[in-house]
């Protein structure tokens, strides 16, 4: 009899929508890749993901703690 295999707990996975691909994170804040990556360089940009093939994925959380840390207060 063959096993079936576990079943993943889908709430501790990231949802394919609370990834946004860079182009995506580029048009949100409006600015060129090579700003993005001179803020990376810095240590300035929100956290990434980097895939095996070198693809970069930015968590919808962490950018939008990422922008709430910039707001300036009035």
């Amino acid at each position: 009899m063959a096993t079936a295999a576990p079943a993943r707990n889908r709430s501790t996975e990231p949802k394919r929508a609370d990834l946004l691909k860079l182009a995506e994170v580029l048009e949100e804040l409006d600015v060129p890749k090579s700003t993005f990556f001179r803020w990376k360089a810095l240590g300035a940009a929100p956290r990434t993901i980097k895939y095996p093939n070198g693809s970069l994925r930015i968590r919808r959380r962490d950018l939008d703690a990422w922008l709430s840390a910039r707001e300036e207060t009035a």
